[in-house]
């Protein structure tokens, strides 16, 4: 058995501080602990090599299926954890062909054009909520590659108001009780129903016009199963309000904490700033997807970024198979540990990447850590965006998106942070940020 399963019980104040938590269980009971949490078993393993099977393993051995069925009312049935195991496959193929480089670089014109036309309604000079604003440019660049020009042109306040409602029924309540009849759950459910005749009738609209569009939707639409199957208008939908619950607010919040990180770090700031002048001067001022492969100060600073403020808490699994691991004990000798089945797996992404033996001063924002010349967090040492089987397929949308926001920013602002640096929201499902991020900015002359 983990060390520390002794009948342990986490309460609710200890929830809303699960951080703190967890960090003290793992200063006390090193890489491997169990609690009781709800009455079921949960195993933490903090750690590269403690971590390895909980990302590698078969679905048949670790799983997430029970872990997250609770998000069925959000995505609505016919997709994710609503179908069996098989058919979830498929559904991530689509997305894994959506997102192959050679689709990716067909968004970045696209993603370049709505960023400049909203910065160009800057003025020289102003002050301005860097987290209000990015959430909308993100939503509007995620409205333009993802939804196509229906959505874009005609109803993008709607559906934007939509998914904010779909985004606020997910919460920390839902993972518990994903259908209890609260206000959230039933504006939820209102928007989700809204969606589905709203995406139905592009849906049935493009498939009877035949006409050929570049965006997620059109892919979706045209997208088949192993058995010649086409998808339906419920799954379109639903793979849609997945891709966006799963992106949008992560897009978001790391493209702000990108920018306060940048702002209150003036080495970092004028590092990117200075890579931006060189590439783009080499390239007469255009972007494109091979530039923005280019720039890798701004890669390493939104991956720091990405390490000190991951989308999520933790990840979980559930034990399928009891399994044995190794890992430090209390005293710091190696000790193996029998996982039985039954218990929840969890892999605190918060702990994980911040251990001081594997990163030097972890609690700094220091993006140099990543670079040839240090390599730190190797392997499963980094883990933001998921490892292993369960990667995030639109990892890589998620960096070009925020390269291109702060390409731009950089090149053509002046910005200084006014709020203070902000503090993390832990009362969502996806933490975020804390209250206004206010910045003022100067236009930079030509």
């Amino acid at each position: 058995m983990a060390s520390g399963a002794g009948g342990f019980t986490i309460s609710s104040h200890q929830w809303r501080r699960a951080e703190a938590f967890i960090r003290d269980r793992y200063e006390k009971m090193r890489s491997v602990f169990t609690v009781s949490l709800l009455q079921r078993k949960v195993t933490f393993l903090v750690g590269s090599e403690e971590s390895s099977h909980f990302y590698r393993a078969l679905d048949s051995e670790v799983t997430q299926d029970e872990i997250l069925r609770f998000t069925v009312p959000t995505f609505g049935p016919g997709v994710g954890y609503a179908v069996d195991h098989a058919t979830r496959l498929e559904q991530v193929r689509f997305f894994g062909d959506i997102m192959k480089p050679a689709k990716l670089r067909t968004y970045v014109d696209l993603m370049v054009a709505e960023v400049e036309e909203y910065f160009a309604r800057w003025g020289q000079s102003g002050t301005a909520d860097m987290k209000q604003e990015l959430e909308h440019l993100v939503t509007l660049i995620a409205s333009r590659c993802l939804l196509g020009e229906e959505v874009r042109e005609k109803m993008f306040g709607e559906v934007a108001t939509l998914l904010g409602e779909i985004n606020d029924g997910m919460s920390l309540v839902t993972i518990l009780y994903p259908r209890l009849p609260i206000p959230a759950h039933r504006r939820r459910d209102r928007a989700r129903a809204r969606l589905f005749v709203i995406f139905s009738s592009i849906v049935r609209s493009r498939r009877s016009s035949g006409a050929c569009h570049g965006d997620m939707l059109q892919c979706l639409i045209d997208a088949r199963y192993k058995d010649g199957r086409a998808t339906t208008e419920t799954e379109v939908t639903g793979l849609l309000v997945t891709a966006l619950f799963s992106g949008q607010h992560t897009s978001s919040s790391t493209s702000t904490w990108t920018g306060a990180s940048l702002l209150t770090h003036p080495k970092h700031l004028r590092a990117a700033v200075e890579e931006q002048a060189r590439i783009l001067r080499r390239h007469s001022d255009r972007v494109d997807y091979a530039v923005l492969a280019e720039m890798d100060t701004l890669q390493l600073c939104i991956k720091e970024t990405l390490r000190l403020h991951p989308p999520t808490m933790m990840l979980m699994r559930l034990v399928r198979q009891s399994f044995v691991v190794s890992g430090k004990d209390s005293n710091g000798g190696k000790h193996e540990y029998e996982v039985p089945k039954g218990h929840t797996l969890v892999s605190p992404l918060l702990v994980h990447n911040t251990l001081p033996h594997v990163y030097h001063e972890p609690s700094k924002f220091d993006p140099e850590r990543f670079s040839a010349m240090r390599e730190e967090g190797a392997g499963l040492a980094y883990a933001s965006f998921g490892s292993g089987r369960h990667a995030c397929a639109g990892e890589a949308f998620a960096y070009m998106q925020i390269k291109v926001i702060w390409s731009h920013l950089l090149r053509n602002f002046e910005l200084q942070l006014e709020s203070p640096f902000p503090e993390t929201d832990w009362n969502v499902l996806t933490p975020g940020l804390k209250g206004k991020v206010m910045v003022t900015y100067n236009r930079r002359k030509s």
